[in-house]
């Protein structure tokens, strides 16, 4: 048999003109099921952003997963809530349903936690007006769980879930990975080895307008710098040199000389600690120093990340980065080591383009307006990156938008987006499943 993946271009070419109109009876029964559903879909949302499920709160995490997990068994899926035990994290819910039709394997990511632990001021779910919504994980992203909910709910009631191939992963550490990473995306990994088309429903920039078809892989550095301790007075002495802060600075301004230009890659110093002496924090994220101004600093760390659209774009990066920390100034030695828990790129593809047109065309079709690409500086790293090199095509970006605010206690959201994507993802795997081969 030939595989989907295999000939999924030509799928493309020849369904275009498979469009929504009034004679498109099912079609337009995915699309009442939505508006008759919308209700309890918010009523759903407003329990799951209730629910405080930082990535630390297991508790909540794993009780949100409970709570599509209810959905989603009505629903005919086999689901599982996984333990998270090996990589420290609360685990993934994941829901699968083996479709009657030889169509495509659909992989559907969304994620159960939020950066907003149980300190976090920002706990529940409040209406700003008749449409904004304020709460923790509105958009980022208990919203587009709901989205993804709604749609299945509506593929059933037109009679189309069946014939459907979905494998549905909600991760319980996107906002903060467990460790081993290889360990804690494994079953998303695995996943997106079997599937063909990969479906995130993040929040993309926020816009409706847009969708993600590429997106900036993330990894941290730790650059350690090294000098000779000595008084102030001998520094720039051929038996001293220039010290450890002095070479630390000038590696930073050579990375910004040489780097700072390449399109759509950033390298950020998140904190930079220097002296006689220091101790860094066991989560890395500040320590302490000690140091004098008559004494020449003996050592130097800056802890950062590095973000880049491509594996390529990361890899000469790095290799741009250690050509210069060797290049030191006298007496001075420097090190940089890139975190191997790192987000991979979600490189822009033929696949995705060909897949953001078809979406593109549903949401025309459905009267919501032309989509474009989301600027990839505008789309930080997420879960559906770890499908790239696995799947054909791949878009993220699908949950709820309108709003602002990501990450901090002012994340707000537009409930009119839920029937909005919802209605677009459902029709959009409705022909995926009816494109001719």
């Amino acid at each position: 048999m030939i595989r989907f993946k295999k000939i999924v271009f030509l799928v493309f070419l020849s369904f275009s003109t498979l469009v929504f109109s009034q004679k498109n009876s099912t079609e337009k029964r995915i699309v009442k099921s939505v508006d008759k559903n919308i209700d309890d879909a918010i009523v759903l949302l407003k329990k799951a952003i209730n629910i405080n499920s930082g990535t630390m709160n297991f508790k909540g995490v794993k009780e949100v997963g409970a709570l599509f997990k209810t959905e989603l068994d009505q629903l005919g899926f086999e689901t599982k809530q996984t333990s998270g035990e090996a990589y420290n994290r609360a685990g993934h819910l994941i829901a699968v349903r083996k479709g009657k039709k030889n169509g495509p394997k659909i992989l559907m990511i969304g994620h159960l936690d939020t950066v907003f632990e149980e300190d976090s001021p920002l706990q529940e779910f409040i209406m700003v007006n008749d449409s904004i919504i304020k709460g923790p994980g509105v958009a980022d992203m208990k919203g587009g769980d709901v989205i993804i909910i709604l749609a299945m709910k509506a593929l059933k009631e037109a009679g189309v879930l069946d014939d459907l191939s979905i494998e549905i992963i909600m991760t319980g550490d996107e906002e903060k990975s467990g460790d081993p990473i290889e360990l804690s995306k494994k079953d998303l990994i695995d996943a997106a080895k079997r599937a063909d088309i990969a479906l995130g429903f993040e929040n993309g920039d926020n816009r409706t307008e847009t969708i993600v078809v590429s997106r900036r892989g993330s990894a941290d550095w730790k650059l350690t710098v090294t000098g000779n301790a000595a008084h102030s007075s001998q520094i720039f002495t051929k038996e001293i040199g220039a010290g450890a802060i002095y070479e630390a600075s000038r590696i930073l301004n050579e990375f910004y000389e040489q780097l700072s230009n390449e399109k759509d890659l950033t390298f950020n110093p998140g904190f930079v600690l220097g002296g006689t002496s220091l101790e860094i924090d066991t989560d890395e994220t500040g320590g302490t120093t000690f140091g004098k101004n008559n004494v020449v600093a003996q050592t130097a760390f800056v802890h950062g990340d590095l973000r880049a659209t491509s594996p390529e774009q990361l890899e000469k990066a790095k290799e741009t980065m250690l050509k210069i920390i060797n290049n030191n100034y006298p007496n001075t030695t420097a090190k940089i080591i890139f975190g191997k828990g790192a987000y991979p790129p979600l490189a822009m593809t033929k696949g995705n383009l060909e897949l953001l047109s078809q979406y593109n065309n549903v949401s025309k079709d459905l009267g919501f307006g032309a989509v474009e690409a989301v600027n990839p500086r505008n789309a930080g790293a997420a879960d559906i990156s770890f499908t790239s090199g696995y799947v054909e095509m791949a878009i993220d970006g699908l949950g709820l938008t309108g709003g602002s605010g990501d990450h901090t206690i002012n994340e707000i959201g537009n409930l009119n987006s839920v029937a909005q994507k919802a209605k677009i993802t459902a029709v959009l795997l409705h022909r995926l499943l009816n494109a001719k081969k």
